[in-house]
């Protein structure tokens, strides 16, 4: 079997590694203006205020966007690029919105642009994309590893750019700053890099090279997270989740998602709910589905979670989602819809890449069932 592994950028990893982001702004060539993206609470912590001055002491001046909330939206790419005029370089600090719109505008910063003009791979992205550092505060989205972005478009559904030219340059991760993740969100995070891990390793698209680093995401975060989730200020368990994030990044980005991933999308397409959250009821509902594959794929993403075969994994994960505290439901904005509504969107065509990878074929009647049984869950506890 031949395969290519997409080139990995620069990562710097350990407890207060933060403190070295002046010094790695400076090594590259050019930088006196960045964008550092942030999320507002973040900012409001005063970590954009620390991080300002932090640069300033080094002779960069700093423009702030933190005026966002939830998944990135248009207007927020918009708003983004604003800020961004004049800058050299983007600095993403935060979760999987942050580091998706840093990694957008420093494209359309340098080509002049606007995102829509890159949906979908519509146009080819610019090769002088500004220079990027990344720095995830939560341990979920492996977006700083990975060349695929998401944000909502003028219609309110989701829409992706993608290539390597949106790639971070450089990604720092510091635990210390994943400390203060409340425990509910540090297990939807983690179950979402776990399920990209796993979804890597085992969909039709799967290869040994992305599997090396698959299967270590799974080791580690299957050893940490309810550590990290009961016990927040471990820093070696936030420390695993994190690493484990970044390698299940990875192997997403080489091999991408699958079913689970088809039906979160889909969710999010009625209504808000929070990615990692919407992935782990998804993967919940379909895992037993998709062991019957059976497949030696599986079986290895089985042993590297440290269960015997794959028919042990759906009662694994389960009790595994009870012990980090996982309520299986669904907020009260998802009350006006039905199953078929989470079908219908299951079935949109920017959903079904992540149906056609899946390791069994996914039928419309499974996709009625699957549907059927998520929207099945109590909304709004």
């Amino acid at each position: 079997m031949s395969f290519s592994i997409s080139a990995i950028p620069d990562i710097r990893f350990g407890e207060g590694v933060l403190s070295s982001l002046p010094a790695a702004v400076k090594s590259f060539e050019g930088v006196g203006v960045v964008l550092l993206v942030i999320d507002a609470f973040l900012a409001q912590s005063g970590l954009a205020v620390q991080i300002s001055g932090a640069l300033a002491e080094a002779g960069v001046k700093t423009q702030v966007f933190s005026d966002f909330s939830g998944e990135p939206k248009l207007a927020h790419l918009h708003a983004a690029i604003e800020v961004g005029q004049g800058a050299d370089m983007v600095i993403g600090v935060g979760g999987g919105s942050a580091l998706d719109i840093g990694k957008i505008v420093a494209c359309c910063i340098a080509s002049g642009k606007d995102p829509m003009h890159y949906a979908l791979a519509a146009n080819p992205l610019p090769k002088n994309s500004l220079k990027k550092i990344m720095v995830p505060t939560t341990a979920g989205t492996g977006s700083e590893t990975s060349a695929t972005n998401i944000f909502a478009g003028p219609e309110g559904k989701k829409l992706w750019i993608w290539g390597p030219e949106t790639k971070a340059d450089l990604v720092i991760l510091d635990p210390a700053l994943t400390k203060t993740l409340p425990a509910n969100l540090t297990a939807w995070c983690g179950l979402d890099a776990f399920i990209h891990a796993f979804e890597a390793a085992t969909n039709r698209n799967t290869h040994r090279g992305a599997q090396f680093y698959a299967h270590q995401a799974l080791r580690l975060i299957t050893g940490a997270l309810e550590t990290a989730v009961k016990r927040p200020d471990d820093m070696a368990a936030r420390g695993d989740v994190l690493l484990g994030s970044c390698f299940g990044g990875i192997a997403i980005d080489n091999c991408g998602t699958a079913i689970a991933h088809n039906i979160s999308h889909a969710l999010a397409g009625l209504a808000p709910v929070h990615h990692g959250l919407a992935t782990a009821l998804g993967f919940e509902a379909t895992l037993a589905w998709l062991v019957e594959a059976d497949s030696a794929d599986i079986n290895a993403a089985a042993k590297a979670c440290g269960v015997d075969n794959a028919t042990q994994l759906p009662a694994f994960v389960s009790s595994w989602m009870d012990r980090c505290g996982i309520t299986r439901s669904l907020p009260a904005a998802f009350k006006p819809f039905d199953a078929s509504d989470l079908a219908r969107e299951m079935r949109a065509i920017e959903n079904q890449p992540m149906r056609r990878s899946a390791i069994r074929d996914v039928t419309d009647a499974d996709i009625d069932r699957f549907a059927a049984a998520v929207m099945a869950l109590p909304k709004g506890i």
